[in-house]
Formats: structure tokens, sequence, C-alpha cells
């Protein structure tokens, strides 16, 4: 038993799991309930998981805003109900005319400030259900796009597949702002190849400063249970500020100090002089105030 620590964990989440399901597990190996993730990975998905135990489950819901890179594998010729290989197939078109240039205008479309459609298949809530649940129950609701931010997207390899050679599985190196659907980003590539599109691998590779090199698999972590320390955590994570011990004592009451540099609501890390993590600080209009307090 573990109880008592507070700290992330970063692990590599195995297929067929869900991040509920590895939430669980780190709950047993912490010995404790207070236990969350930052940024669902879907089942069939594999890779960085942010799991926060004790006090650094208040970090992740910032951690959640941060910037995520995945490698993905897109089959285009084939578009399934959930967008992913994990669903029904809803339609097929040979993808043979699709060419290194046509893919390249298409993939170049995707990229940058983009409105995306969420999958039909998602955690979203629509009056107060989960988009999922609505979709299974038959009354699939009319998801609105979003704006997000695709900063990378980066074909890496393309094969023929398939029986006969009629469908394309495009490699690709995604990175891509919170809230980004990478089985979106499949459905849509197809859509505009005008030959359907879903995602078959995903892999994600980093979350905010949170790489594989440094995830351990839930076996390694049920031999030697490692947590990144809340300080550490959070200096990996955010821009740093250093305290003085009075800016520390007022800081921890929840005063406001004023800014170190004039910010533009970006979460600092903000340290005592001993260390100790106080709490993360927003800074806007010359004043940084805490967003959370830990000590």
């Amino acid at each position: 038993m573990t109880g008592g620590i507070s700290g992330l964990v970063i692990v590599d989440k195995p297929g067929g799991m869900t991040s509920h399901d590895v939430v669980a597990r780190i709950r047993r190996l912490a010995g404790t309930r207070r236990v969350g993730h930052a940024g669902t990975l879907d089942p069939m998905a594999t890779g960085v998981l942010v799991v926060g135990v004790g006090k650094a489950t208040r970090l992740l819901g910032y951690l959640t805003l941060t910037e995520k890179q995945y490698d993905a594998t897109i089959r285009l010729g084939q578009s399934t109900s959930t967008d992913d290989a994990e669903g029904e197939l809803t339609g097929t078109a040979p993808a043979v005319h699709v060419t290194g240039e046509t893919l390249a205008r298409a993939v170049n479309g995707l990229t940058g400030e983009i409105r995306q459609v969420p999958p039909a298949v998602s955690a979203i809530k629509v009056d107060g259900q989960r988009a999922y649940r609505l979709t299974r129950s038959g009354a699939a609701p009319e998801l609105k796009a979003r704006t997000v931010t695709v900063c990378e997207f980066t074909v890496t390899a393309v094969r023929p597949a398939g029986d006969d050679g009629d469908l394309l599985d495009v490699e690709a190196t995604v990175r891509c702002s919170s809230g980004t659907y990478i089985r979106a980003l499949a459905r849509d590539l197809g859509r505009e190849l005008g030959t359907g599109g879903h995602l078959t691998r995903l892999r994600r590779t980093r979350v905010g400063g949170y790489g594989l090199s440094t995830a351990r698999t839930l076996e390694q972590l049920a031999g030697r249970f490692e947590v990144v320390p809340l300080a550490r955590a959070a200096a990996a994570a955010f821009p740093r500020r250093d305290l003085s011990a009075d800016e520390a004592r007022r800081l921890a009451h929840g005063a406001r100090l004023p800014a170190a540099a004039e910010g533009a609501g970006i979460p600092t890390a903000a340290y005592a002089p001993d260390g100790t993590l106080v709490a993360l600080l927003t800074e806007q209009h010359g004043q940084a105030r805490p967003l959370v307090v830990f000590a």
C-alpha cells in the first residue's frame, strides 16, 4: 500500500483497456481512490496516459489542455460507424486513384486551425447524455463542429492494403491541440479524398512534457510503482516561478501577487524556497492569482 503519495504516473496504456480500467488498476497499486487521468484514450489506442494520484489529481484539468502527439494508421477506402477499426463497415470506395499529390493536398487542408465535427461515438455530452449512448440507442445526435488546431500532420508512409490492393494504409504523425479527435481526422481525410477513411492504429507518444520514454507499462508498475513527485510533475508541464518565503506564505493563503511577466493566462508553477510546489498561477492584468493551491 502506498497511500498518502501525490504525483503523476505516466502509463503506457495497452490496447483493449479503457482509460477507466487503467485508473482502477492504479487505484489498487497506489492504495487510494484519489486517482484520475488527463485525457481519455479509446480502448483500441495505446500509449501515454497521464494519471494523477493524491493532490496531483488537481493538476489534471490543466494537463488535459496541453498539446498531444500521436502515431496513427489511417485506412483509406473504408468508412466505419465509429471512424475506427472497432466499428461496423458503413461504406467502401477504392483508393487506387489517390496519388501522393492529392493526399498531400488533403492533408494540408486538415492542418492548422480547422473546424472538426467529433465522432458520433464519443464521450461528448449532449443534453446531459454521452453521445455514444445516444448513438447506440438509435438516436445519434447532431454534433456541432468545433475549432481545433492540428499543428503537424505528417505522412510517414503509404502502402497498399486489402485483398485486392484497393485500400491504402497511411502512416502519419499528428501533433494537435486538446480536443482534437484523430478518428475524425481519419474520417475527414477519407471524405476529402472521396474514398472514406477510418483509424486502424493509434499510439499517443506525448502529452505535454511527458513522452513514451517516461511511460511505464502496467506490468512494470506492478513490479515497481513509480510516481513523478508533485513538484517535479508540475515543473515538467508548466513554466516555473520561484517565490520568496513571504510570497509563498501569502500565496498559500490565496493572496494575489504582482505578475512576474505579462502573461496570457498560461498556468505557472510557483515554488517556495525549499522547492515545495505552492500553487499553479495565472498571470493577467499585472497580477498573479492562484488557480489551485497545494501548500
